[in-house]
């Protein structure tokens, strides 16, 4: 499944949807209100490779920084609104480029027409969000629990309130912390509406947890088609989430920039600390796509002198390390040999030359 027909949304200066690239989100924990520490945080995202930013805005305070917040930074900002629908208005006012709602939690209809209205004053996109742990009494009943299939009910019940106002410009993300739940209402929507997805697994939970859920999860989504934006929610600091996004995407082929390093399974012939050897230079790798953020690069660690530049012919460069020595590899082609102490410099040298 190929989702190139569906609506495209304007967010900012970016656009989703209808075969556009697929954006990284992610979100700030810090307090909205904290103008200053919410700038930082976001920027330090941005440098990461995050391109929509959320903010929870649940005061008027918050809603009043999001002003200063957006004079600083250079994303598109989204504002996280839930229970009062006087935030969406105060956010939009205050230069939101999308509100995220649940319109079951907004109010009555005269409420939500209220928001629907200024984002349509505005042309301003509503991401209508619907979570399991919020999926209402008659849905519930309806399936006896939380189902995919309630979850994709609700997202499009909430649609078409909106779409009463005659107002289309929507995006709809469906979240669940159940990986197979979660891919099959995605599923059961994508087949059932062309407005924009915000793609995500709720609440993964830790880095090492939060990343294996989100990774099959979004892969699964991903590699159907299904996904105009995505977030990797995770228990940790949001710029690992970013990090998680890229090489979600760069391992689906739906991202070339960045610098991707490859690393065999230790094995009883490896003879070098491949470990951590591998860990230094994803670490310098990871330093490397910082400074050239358009890099398309692909580095092999090997634990084999042997098979080594074979098994990794494809990268661009790499190194593969035996008892004492080891060897440096361009293009699966041997460089030259260098004892193992010089492996990680020689690898660095060689990256700093890399032109491609």
């Amino acid at each position: 499944m190929h989702r190139d027909h569906t609506k495209v949304a304007t967010i900012g200066n970016c656009k989703i949807g209808g075969g556009n690239p697929i954006l990284i989100q992610s979100m700030t924990n810090t307090k909205t209100e904290d103008v200053q520490a919410t700038v930082a945080q976001i920027l330090e995202l941005e440098e990461a490779g995050c391109e929509i930013i959320r903010c929870t805005v649940p005061t008027q305070e918050a809603a009043l920084a999001l002003r200063e917040i957006k004079k600083q930074i250079h994303i598109p900002l989204v504002a996280d609104i839930h229970f009062d629908y006087r935030m969406a208005i105060a956010a939009m006012e205050n230069g939101a480029d999308k509100i995220r709602i649940n319109p079951g939690n907004i109010g009555d209809g005269d409420r939500l027409q209220a928001v629907v209205k200024t984002a349509k004053e505005r042309s301003i996109p509503i991401r209508v969000g619907v979570n399991s742990g919020s999926l209402e009494k008659e849905l519930l009943e309806k399936y006896k629990g939380v189902t995919a299939q309630g979850l994709a009910e609700s997202a499009l019940d909430k649609v078409r309130m909106i779409e009463k106002w005659y107002y289309e410009n929507l995006v709809i993300s469906i979240k669940s912390s159940d990986v197979n739940m979660c891919v099959a209402a995605h599923e059961l929507l994508a087949a059932q509406t062309d407005y924009p997805l915000h793609i995500g697994i709720t609440e993964a939970g830790t880095l090492r947890s939060g990343n294996i859920k989100s990774a099959v999860g979004l892969g699964i989504l991903l590699y159907q088609g299904i996904g105009d934006t995505l977030r990797v929610s995770l228990t940790g600091p949001p710029v690992e989430e970013i990090k998680s996004a890229k090489a979600i995407l760069r391992s689906l082929g739906l991202r070339c920039q960045g610098v991707e390093v490859v690393s065999c399974p230790t094995c009883g012939r490896t003879e070098i600390d491949l470990i951590g050897l591998a860990n230094q230079v994803e670490e310098m790798a990871e330093k490397y796509a910082e400074k050239h953020p358009d890099v398309h690069l692909k580095l092999a660690v090997m634990g084999c002198p042997v098979n080594g530049p074979g098994e990794a012919r494809e990268a661009d460069l790499g190194i593969a390390g035996g008892k004492g020595v080891g060897l440096l590899f361009r293009k699966g082609e041997i460089v030259k040999k260098v004892p193992e102490a010089e492996l990680l410099s020689c690898l660095q040298e060689e990256l700093l030359r890399w032109e491609g």
